[in-house]
Formats: structure tokens, sequence, C-alpha cells
């Protein structure tokens, strides 16, 4: 009769022994406790960057959440993002693949979502000899000018007629064109066709069901029955999208075995480079490759661009002053260069502050452990999901004076930037999974943006202060209203 009571306390001090084992070999960081099953689902709320920056106030710069059966670390700090991304780069650059990116019909292709091995090392390098290096840049910025200048030309004809656009809307265009023209040499979309519609519509769709937490992510059992149909909504818009690449390649293709001139923009780069590397890069490569750049590249130069105009609208005084600054370096032709604007201080300082405070990626893209590691006095597992939240990073009050204000001349004072050597500001990340595209899209935006302020003023539907400045979460921070505004010629 006394053998029950030997073994329930048995177990129990198994159990406990497991317990301490477990904790002994995982260690991970501390975190809040959250409920069974959902674990801490209820305390992310609609903006999970913004959740997770007041849990890391009391749980620390590694904290550890649950949602259902994942388990993952958050960095919300400088110092955590730095031995993440840096210190620990190769440990921690896997990538955990969501549900929504399962509706990618080749995501073994996928830069975004493929592991940094031999193929993906492939991919970077064509970007950088075919769109990123700087002697690449300087060589196409006459296509990027181009598409400025026709841009001019139908806001003056929308000031004529004294009609309002939207200038999310009108970014959106312009860098679909300036992206299209490196790369097709052509304009694929204009302000007024009925395809920026679908361009527009897919890139938001897609920014945004790849950033939510998804209930078939945390409880796989779920992922046949789609509940809250993200992988309906992401294969519908990037069905549509490979669509129109396929298009574009297959009409290249046709256009070079017919031993007809060749464009010598960046497709026919790819093309001659895969035909030297098939064995690691091939057409199903170069049409995901192209897919990733007019997704994410247009994306965030829009958003970019839509944030630094609300920013520049509701500080009149900075508007000025950044319109003061063009006119010093513009010249007789009364034109807005982008060789002239690439050393203009005060103009990126402004585009820096608009990133610090509504970052391009709110919680980086997610990384994954490769291997067992350590992160500060932390012990993490492999297959870990890893985010690190930037938003949190850029509004920390230890780095950041005054972190909820608009302050350009904050970056006059210091040499930060964008580049992913300081960690207290990493709108691009930084390491090996750093955007690949930060180059291109930092002269996209600085042009648009001194074009645009340089041309017009502008006429907002209402005062300054009702603008509304929600956004919607996602893998970007889309504003949540258009910005819309008339404009007033000025030159």
């Amino acid at each position: 009769m006394e053998l029950p009571f030997l073994i329930i306390p048995s177990i129990i001090f198994l159990f406990i022994l497991h317990g301490i084992y477990h904790y002994r070999k995982s260690r991970l960081p501390p975190g809040p406790v959250g409920l069974p099953i959902i674990g801490n689902l209820l305390e992310l709320g609609p903006k999970p960057h913004e959740s997770l920056a007041k849990l890391a106030q009391k749980h620390g710069p590694f904290m550890t959440i649950r949602l259902g059966s994942i388990t993952s670390v958050v960095a919300s700090t400088p110092d955590a993002a730095r031995e993440i991304l840096q210190r620990k780069d190769e440990a921690c650059s896997g990538r955990p693949i969501r549900d929504a990116a399962t509706a990618i019909e080749n995501l073994e292709a996928a830069i975004l979502w493929m592991s940094p091995n031999e193929t993906w090392r492939a991919m970077r390098k064509a970007l950088n000899m075919y769109l990123t290096n700087q002697q690449k840049l300087d060589a196409l910025n006459d296509l990027r000018q181009n598409v400025v200048d026709g841009t001019l030309e139908f806001l003056r004809q929308s000031a004529r007629k004294k009609v309002a656009v939207d200038i999310g809307k009108l970014a959106c265009t312009v860098a679909l064109n300036q992206l299209s023209n490196t790369i097709l040499s052509q304009n694929v979309t204009s302000y007024e066709s009925d395809n920026i519609k679908g361009f527009k519509m897919t890139i938001e769709t897609v920014m945004e069901v790849l950033g939510k937490f998804s209930i078939a992510d945390i409880f796989p059992v779920l992922k046949p029955l789609d509940p809250q149909h993200i992988r309906r909504q992401a294969k519908a818009a990037f069905d549509w999208m490979d669509e129109v690449i396929e298009g574009f390649v297959s009409e290249r293709v046709k256009h070079r075995e017919s031993k007809l001139p060749m464009f010598g923009d960046m497709l026919d780069s790819l093309l001659e480079y895969s035909q030297e590397n098939e064995a690691k890069f091939n057409l199903i490569h170069i049409k995901a490759l192209l897919g990733d750049l007019f997704i994410a590249g247009t994306d965030t130069v829009s958003n970019t661009v839509t944030w630094t105009m609300t920013e520049l609208f509701l500080n009149p005084d900075v508007l000025l002053r950044v319109r003061e600054e063009i006119n010093q370096i513009v010249g007789k032709d009364g034109k807005v260069k982008e060789a002239k604007i690439l050393s203009l201080p005060y103009l990126h300082a402004v585009i820096k502050e608009t990133m610090r405070l509504h970052s391009p990626a709110p919680l980086l893209a997610p990384h994954k452990t490769e291997t067992e590691v350590q992160l500060g006095n932390y012990i993490v597992p492999a297959n870990t999901q890893i985010l690190v939240n930037s938003w949190a990073i850029s509004r920390d009050p230890s780095y950041w004076e005054s972190p909820s204000l608009f302050m350009p001349e904050r970056f006059l004072r210091n040499k930060i930037d964008y580049k992913g050597q300081h960690f207290e500001f990493i709108p691009f990340g930084s390491g090996r999974r750093r955007c690949p595209g930060m180059p291109i899209a930092c002269r996209m935006v600085s042009l648009i943006v001194a074009s645009f302020v340089y041309h017009f003023d502008w006429k907002l539907p209402h005062a300054k202060e009702e603008m509304d400045m929600n956004d919607i979460f996602g893998l970007s921070m889309q504003k949540a209203t258009p910005l819309v505004a008339t404009p007033i010629p000025l030159k």
C-alpha cells in the first residue's frame, strides 16, 4: 500500500530534475509567463512592436515570448541587436518559414527566406554586381532621373488642374518605374493606369500578411485550414506578381533567342550570369529575385517617401530648411540631380530621422538560430526564432534624447548612418542578412523627396494638426490613411 506514495513523489522529483536539466541546457532569457496553450499571444495586440517594447522594459534586453508552439527570443536594445547581428551573426542567420511564405511558388529560390547557402551567396553576388555597387548605381542614375522628370511633369499638370494626388501612390509609381527601368529598360505603370492598383495592392498585401503573427504558425496543426485566410491572401498576391514577372522574363528570353540587340540592363546581365552559373542560379532564381526587388524595393521607398513628406508637412520649418539646402546646390539649370543631393547633410538627416520614427521594418524579418548559441548570459537552442525589435531600439531613451520627437538635427551632431554598423539605428538590419537593396533605396528616396520639395509647395485638404499618424503593422510600417495633397509649382 505504500508503493503509490513512493511513486508519486519520485515522479514529481524526476520532473523537477528534468526541468532543472532543461533550464541549464537552454537557459532561455526571462519573459512574461503567459497563458496555457496560447502563451503570450494576447499580450501582443495589433501592434506587436509596441507591445514587445513595453514588455522588454520589464523583462530585459533579451526576452523570451511563447506563442503557442513557437518560442521566440526578442532583442530590444542596441547591444542585444549587436550580439545577434554581428557577434553571433553566423549562428543566428537562419530563417523560420512562415505559413504565408509557403504561398510563394518557388519558395526555395526566394532570397528573403533562403538559408545562407551557396545559392543565396550567388544571388547576393549578382545583386551587388548588377544593381547595388556604387559604380553601377552611378552608371544607371540617368534612368532614375528620367522617371522623376516624368513625374514632375505629371505633378505640374495636376497643379494646373488643382487636383490633389495621393503621395504614397505616386511614390509607389515612381519607385516601380525607377526599378523597372534599371531592370527592364521600360516603365511598367503610371499613376493613372489600372495596373498601379494591382501593383500597390499586391505589395501592401504581401508586406502585411508576412508580418502578421499567424494562428497557423502558432498552432501548426491548423495550417491545412488556413483559419485567417492569410495564406490565401498571400497566394493571390504572389501569383499576381509571378504572372507579371513571367511575362517580362519570357519576352526577354525570346528577344535574346531572336539574336536581337541586347538592352544592357540588369535583366540581360542576370541572364548572362545564369548561363555562367546555371547550377546555382537559373531562370527560377531570376524570377524570384525580380519579384523580391519589385515588392521589397518599392515598399521601402514608397513608405519612406510617404512618411518623410508627412513629417515635412507637420514641420514646415524643417521643410523650408531642406528646400534652402537644395537651392544652394541645384545650379542654373534648376534641376535636382541625384549626384548633387548625395552630400546634402540636412536632407539626409531628415530621411534618417523619418526612418528612426517610422521604421521600414519595425521587427526585422525573423532570424532563426542554426545551432545552439549563447546570447548574453543565456543559452538559446537551435531552431529558435529570433526577433529584433528595431522600432524599440530606435526609440531607446538610453541612446536617443526625446526619442518620440521629430528632431533631424540629432543626425547632424553624430555620424550615425543606416549601413548596419551603428546598432542604435538599423532600419535595414545588419550582418549577412542586411537588406541588400539599401544603397539603391536610399538614393531613390533622396531624389524623390528632394524633387518634391524643391519644385512644389503642397496644400493639405485639412489642417496639419488633423493629420492621421496611425500605421499598419506588417513587415513594413505602412501609413494607415493615404497622404493626399495638392501640388503648387515653385519652379
